[in-house]
């Protein structure tokens, strides 16, 4: 069986087709700054590729089609007929209270993806404009199975989502935590079960997915019990450009002092704060490491209030859970900054954590390891994450349930 796993956003829409015979992916790209001046990317396992080409993309409908023209190329196509794609798996960002779990795409499905968008307008607006360019792409006859974000949150209790704010919110409006990359919580929170040889359901685990966007979540029983981010992902600690949680007259002050709209402090909150807003000099990490090491003293009080802010995370959810098995840590901060593993664990210190620093050294680039040492209270993993077979194993486990 072989499986379209599509990741879409505004703008953007990046591919995987994985066979899950073997799990293998046989091809993945992007197509990115479509309805502007479009960019494609193609490559192949074997190494056959489309770098960087300039498309005419005005819509998702044209970028599924360019999509198509590729899977299917002479040149980097991987398979000779689109009725060798079993089915089509969608990344969701938004379920809301409506979708607990992956789904089969029907018309039902789609008005409740819809009825989410002021909940994630970009996201769930950009989902729904790709699921049915699928449709118009590879015909209503190839089943479509979206997987949700906040799926893997589901389990929180009222405590953990409820905000104190009027009650009428929740109940009219449905304002509460949502929590987001449920997908990859739950990749490397089985992985991770699966390296100490234990089942999910017998440990404790706090999973750190840190990238340009960053969330923590607490998983007791083989289920989430807590997690940073909230009703949008800018709730949490500071990330690339977002600012992750704030005394909520910080917000209203800037405003007056500014004269600043909703609109434009939802901008300048989700894209001009967290490492870029403290740096001044870039939201990507790489770019904020580099100047810190160059004596930046505003890229280094933005890495020391990123990782100060990851370990008081930390620090609240092992007291939620009461106790801790193990600390994993996952996406591209998560896997590939062995500084910022190293000092938030030396934060950590005082729960009995101990690292190996020569294995979190040699930890990066896909590398899966513990680097914890022997004797370290909480074991400690680096595990890369792999959203997309997420998706694609719920596609074909609903697929295969169909017949």
């Amino acid at each position: 069986m072989k499986i379209l796993v599509i990741n879409a956003g505004s703008s953007s829409l990046k591919y995987q087709l994985i066979d899950m015979d073997n799990e293998s992916v046989l091809a993945k790209g992007n197509c990115e700054r479509i309805g502007m001046d479009g960019l494609f990317g193609h490559k192949t396992a074997d190494g056959r590729e489309i770098k960087d080409e300039k498309v005419d993309m005005p819509d998702h409908a044209a970028a599924f089609a360019r999509v198509k023209e590729a899977l299917l190329d002479e040149k980097v196509g991987v398979i000779k007929s689109l009725d060798e794609i079993s089915a089509v798996g969608h990344r969701i960002v938004q379920g809301g209270a409506i979708f607990d779990r992956s789904v089969l795409v029907d018309e039902k499905v789609k008005e409740g993806i819809a009825s989410l968008i002021p909940l994630a307008p970009l996201h769930n607006k950009g989902h729904l404009q790709a699921i049915n360019a699928a449709q118009e792409a590879f015909g209503k006859d190839i089943p479509e199975v979206v997987v949700f974000d906040t799926g893997f949150h589901a389990t929180m209790p009222p405590k953990a989502y409820m905000y104190a704010v009027p009650y009428k919110y929740y109940e009219e409006n449905k304002i509460r935590r949502y929590g987001f990359h449920g997908t990859s919580h739950r990749y490397v929170s089985a992985k991770c079960a699966e390296l100490m040889g234990k089942d999910l359901k017998d440990i404790k685990l706090i999973s750190c997915h840190l990238g340009n966007g960053s969330s923590i979540t607490a998983i007791k029983d083989g289920k989430v019990i807590d997690t940073s981010m909230g009703l949008t992902p800018l709730d949490g600690f500071m990330m690339g450009s977002r600012s992750g949680t704030l005394d909520p007259s910080v917000v209203t002050y800037m405003a007056q002092i500014d004269n600043i709209s909703p609109d434009e402090m939802s901008q300048m909150l989700n894209k001009k704060s967290g490492l870029l807003g403290i740096s001044g000099v870039s939201s990507d990490d790489r770019d904020v490491t580099k100047a810190a090491l160059e004596g930046n003293k505003r890229a280094q009080l933005a890495h020391d209030m990123l990782r100060y802010q990851i370990a008081k995370f930390i620090g609240g959810y092992y007291v939620a859970l009461g106790g801790c098995d193990a600390i994993l840590f996952t996406a591209g901060l998560g896997e590939n900054q062995p500084s910022h593993r190293k000092a938030i664990c030396d934060y950590l210190s005082c729960f009995g954590v101990k690292i190996d620093d020569k294995r979190n050294e040699a930890a990066i680039r896909g590398k899966c390891d513990e680097i914890s040492t022997p004797d370290s209270k909480i074991r400690v993993f680096v595990i890369p994450t792999n959203e997309e077979l997420v998706i694609a194993r719920d596609t074909k486990e609903i697929v295969e349930n169909m017949k």
